[in-house]
């Protein structure tokens, strides 16, 4: 099976939920295109058109994808808000994914104010096939001691953690300025996210609870590429080729899933392009069967370019609760 672990899609019922809002995250309909304001960001167009079950259907087709797996865009903020604001709008992203058809399914979004770890369980048991957390919420050994609890629910039920960038600090402005390029923040903010989640994980958490099946989007920030800095400052010692940790390669190329697959080695996931699409999303491709995994993926905003394929050779894991979930789609 070839499926897509990373896709954002913007359903109608969601963007519908965004549009009844005032304050970010909201949106703003003209014409044919949905403009979505959030904090700390360039407001950006989305045409509707593009997002239609059709249209996102004959993107698989185009990519040979079998199926897709869905995630809310984290660095909007839908799961920071307070809860009685972010729950409707969670509930009008599985409502969207649950009607573009039986090849999309999707993570569970937490709503990480009072998170509780029976919240684990409702959403996986209502089909989603894993759960999304955004950066944000692993940002050191205090986010981690009240993050725990759902963690270790996550980790009972085998089932896999995705891990997406977040939002900015709640003291960031309203929206980005507008002389601060619109690259910025997926240069500094994302990367330094990422980089914060995949050593509170690794380092402080990892010992402990090795059963944890993760997925970090873009490459975690590189963060593997920090192991010999964080020892030479004293950290611990880190399982590099940790089975059950796997990367997600958006935006990245072949010069930097070279250097990540030399430091997580064949024996973890290894990522590869899979070359250029049509759409503007971020795509990754996980191919599963009972004996190789293979993480491939483009981001469709860059230039594009041909297949990758040495680092991918070779490469072994079986990370049950990924591959079971991608060999047996869950029934909502």
């Amino acid at each position: 099976m070839r499926a897509d672990v990373h896709q954002h899609v913007w359903t109608e019922p969601l963007l519908d939920a965004l549009a009844r809002r005032r304050s970010p995250p909201f949106l703003e309909r003209s014409d044919r295109l949905c403009v979505v304001h959030s904090a700390g960001e360039h407001p950006y167009a989305i045409d509707p058109h593009t997002e239609r079950s059709e249209k996102r259907n004959e993107l698989l087709d185009s990519d040979r994808l079998d199926a897709a797996i869905v995630a809310p865009s984290s660095p909007i903020g839908i799961e920071t808000l307070p809860r009685d604001s972010a729950q409707p709008l969670i509930e009008a992203h599985l409502a969207g994914v649950g009607a573009l058809g039986e090849r999309f399914q999707t993570w569970g979004p937490l709503v990480l104010d009072e998170c509780q770890r029976d919240e684990v369980d409702s959403l996986l048991d209502r089909g989603c096939i894993g759960i999304s957390l955004p950066a944000t919420a692993l940002t050191g050994p205090d986010a981690l001691h009240a993050i725990a609890p759902v963690l270790e629910r996550i980790e009972a039920r085998d089932a896999p953690l995705f891990i997406h960038p977040g939002p900015p600090p709640s003291n960031l402005s309203w929206e980005a300025s507008p002389t601060e390029p619109p690259w910025w923040r997926a240069l500094t903010d994302y990367v330094a996210q990422m980089q914060t989640a995949w050593l509170t994980l690794t380092a402080l958490w990892r010992r402990d609870h090795p059963r944890l099946v993760v997925v970090f989007a873009m490459l975690a920030g590189g963060a593997p590429l920090l192991s010999e800095r964080l020892q030479a400052r004293g950290g611990p010692s880190v399982a590099l080729r940790d089975r059950r940790i796997f990367y997600d390669t958006s935006s990245y190329g072949p010069a930097a899933v070279e250097a990540m697959a030399s430091r997580s080695g064949s024996t973890s996931s290894c990522m590869a392009p899979t070359g250029q699409s049509s759409n503007r999303r971020e795509t990754s491709a996980t191919r599963s069967s009972s004996r190789t995994r293979r993480t491939c993926s483009s981001h469709t905003r860059g230039a594009g370019y041909e297949p990758h394929r040495p680092a991918t050779e070779g490469v072994r894991g079986e990370p049950r609760g990924l591959a079971r979930a991608l060999a047996t789609p869950r029934q909502a």
